[in-house]
């Protein structure tokens, strides 16, 4: 099994989905079916339990997936090492986004960069399905999310922004004759959902009941902002977002009014306290001296 196909066969484990999968790495799905029958082939059984419907690990393809795991993620942690080491940078710490406004994150960026030129910083997208799963899985050291978090693996960091929420709704929706909205008015409608998060977390996001104790109900399981924002421009969800939305994604069909009756949304950097490092601190520390971004 060459590295490629090793890298379809963990992916595929962890998609459970041809087409995701094929997206994913960028090949067509017909390559993802040859590389996992091929392997199949070679080992003498199923890899994956395959239904109309679904796609399964056999307990042999468990026992493949932990055995080659760490072996695959040790081959590639070595190579990003070397091509490190040969541009003189020793050591990468990656920081997953959950709020999308990185550039307003700027100065704690050039901070960390400045005092650490030996260190590179890369900044990339994190995904509110399963929030915690990079910093488990060791794809992330370092997750900007929004509070609380309460996971008995995790640390809790300086807080770098707290931002009013404002609530997406279709350009033409009824509320737009409003200039503001209060917590009450989701009552009237549906708001998006995500699976396999912290019920705690998201409803530290999206209460789940208004003040007047009136459920919000959670409509279509979403998997990204585009989802939302589709389902919010056709008028079948309303939506709450950080007030920065309003700059990052201003289009035609969105409006975003403002929430009155909401506290702001601190987001703060959290990571696995069990692999807290010099890279992690180093960026804790520059985010406490700076203290959080003007409101």
């Amino acid at each position: 099994m060459d590295l490629r196909d090793i890298e379809i066969f963990l992916t595929l484990a962890e998609e459970l989905h041809f087409g995701r999968t094929a997206e994913r790495l960028r090949v067509s799905p017909a390559r993802i079916t040859q590389a996992i029958k091929k392997q199949e082939r070679q080992i003498g059984a199923a890899l994956f339990e395959r239904t109309s419907r679904t796609v399964r690990l056999t307990p042999l393809g468990r026992q493949l997936r932990d055995d080659l795991r760490p072996v695959y993620s040790g081959l590639q942690d070595g190579m990003r090492r070397a091509k490190l080491a040969a541009q003189g940078v020793t050591a990468v710490l990656r920081v997953g986004m959950l709020p999308l406004n990185a550039h307003d994150l700027r100065p704690y960026w050039d901070a960390f960069r400045t005092r650490h030129p030996q260190w590179r910083l890369q900044i990339q997208h994190a995904s509110f399905v399963d929030p915690f799963a990079g910093l488990r899985r060791g794809d992330l050291d370092v997750l900007v999310c929004w509070l609380p978090v309460d996971e008995p693996d995790l640390t809790v960091g300086p807080v770098l922004l707290a931002e009013p929420r404002v609530l997406a709704v279709a350009a033409d929706h009824e509320l737009t004759r409003r200039t503001s909205v209060r917590l009450d008015v989701l009552a009237d409608f549906q708001h998006s959902d995500s699976p396999s998060r912290p019920d705690y977390w998201a409803d530290g996001f999206v209460p789940s009941h208004t003040r007047k104790g009136r459920p919000i109900q959670r409509g279509p399981m979403v998997g990204s902002t585009e989802e939302i924002l589709t389902l919010t421009s056709t008028g079948q969800i309303v939506n709450l977002f950080p007030a920065h939305m309003m700059r990052y994604w201003n289009r035609p069909d969105i409006a975003y009014l403002p929430v009155s009756d909401l506290d702001a949304l601190p987001y703060a950097l959290v990571w696995r306290t069990e692999t807290e490092n010099d890279l992690v601190r180093a960026l804790a520390r520059v985010a406490a001296d700076l203290g959080p971004l003007p409101a």
